[in-house]
């Protein structure tokens, strides 16, 4: 984007009064719950400071940690790749879905997967990709991306929601009645994932001593993604690695309460294989996708390096006050 679009963008949505009322809306919500959360000053740096030496630590071992993760999950019998490029991780998830002739893939919500701009790439090769996620599901039915890495819709009101729904999901009533939106969602995905042969998911965090992939949500749909579909495709950003499981209450403690004001979030998913024998649910296939695109550079460069110290809680973005004004579309490609 050139500075000049950037500015056009910027000023469009600066005098959108709805846009703008609609974030003011929704952001103060988000900062006053983590405040409420967070109240003790010293309890939360604590936290903050064991959360940073966890992911140093990490850090300072992340090729050998790389390595014990992809070892125990295929001991565990999950199915490990490695992508360097978008490129090569899109092709990865194709011939994964092309392999067991599937034609529709259910998703729960991923930022790497948006990194990849897997789903684009699936719809040209004609293979028909559901977010499942209610936000995501919401803007992919009016052709948008996410504005937010928490709550993807949060630029649109409850009667924008419901002008989107009558207009795009065949046979819905217009209604402004939250509950009865929810229906709606839940009747259309239901469907979608009875049907689906491939589920799609990001990774939150995921244990090397273990090979166990972890999942936080709060709608249920991600675990409908990854225990409903014969197949499950995680697809993770390399510096999202652990190094042992008493790692991950910490981070999930700060990832959970700084993304939404809660202690916990209502599910978390911990994944460790496919279905086993005697079991009665869960894909009979768990592949893992391990996506580059520029980390190892980043990694390799000592003051770059803490970027990837980040948990994508989502926190900056509910602070920063030109994003909690406009958002972010008007960035374009951030």
């Amino acid at each position: 984007m050139t500075p000049e679009e950037f500015d056009r963008k910027a000023e469009a949505a600066l005098a959108d009064s709805q846009l703008r009322r609609n974030f003011a809306f929704a952001m103060g919500s988000f900062i006053t719950r983590r405040q409420a959360l967070f109240s003790d000053p010293a309890e939360t740096e604590r936290l903050r400071s064991l959360g940073q030496a966890v992911k140093r630590r990490v850090l300072s071992r992340l090729p050998e940690l790389l390595e014990e993760l992809e070892a125990n999950c295929r001991k565990n019998g999950i199915q490990v790749h490695w992508a360097e490029t978008p490129a090569v991780g899109n092709r990865l998830v194709l011939d994964i879905i092309e392999r067991h002739a599937a034609t529709r893939v259910v998703k729960g919500k991923s930022m790497v997967s948006e990194e990849m701009h897997l789903n684009a790439f699936l719809e040209t090769h004609g293979i028909e990709v559901v977010e499942t996620d209610l936000g995501e599901f919401i803007i992919q039915l009016n052709g948008e991306t996410p504005s937010h890495i928490i709550v993807p819709a949060i630029h649109k009101n409850k009667q924008q929601i419901a002008r989107i729904f009558h207009e795009k999901v065949p046979g819905a009533p217009y209604t402004e009645e939250v509950t009865e939106l929810n229906a709606i969602a839940r009747r259309t995905l239901r469907r979608k994932f009875a049907e689906a042969a491939v589920g799609v998911s990001g990774v939150n965090f995921a244990v090397a001593e273990t090979g166990t992939l972890c999942l936080v949500e709060n709608e249920g749909n991600g675990r409908m993604c990854t225990t409903l579909p014969p197949v499950h495709i995680a697809v993770m950003g390399i510096e999202k690695v652990l190094e042992k499981m008493e790692d991950l209450p910490p981070l999930l403690r700060l990832l959970t309460g700084s993304a939404t004001g809660q202690r916990i979030t209502t599910y978390v998913n911990l994944i460790s294989s496919p279905r086993r024998p005697g079991e009665k649910d869960g894909p009979h296939e768990v592949h893992l996708i391990l996506l580059d695109n520029g980390r190892s550079r980043i990694f390799a460069d000592p003051e770059l390096r803490q970027t990837l110290q980040c948990v994508r809680c989502g926190t900056c973005l509910n602070h920063c006050p030109v994003y909690t004004r406009i958002g972010g579309h008007a960035y374009g490609f951030v």
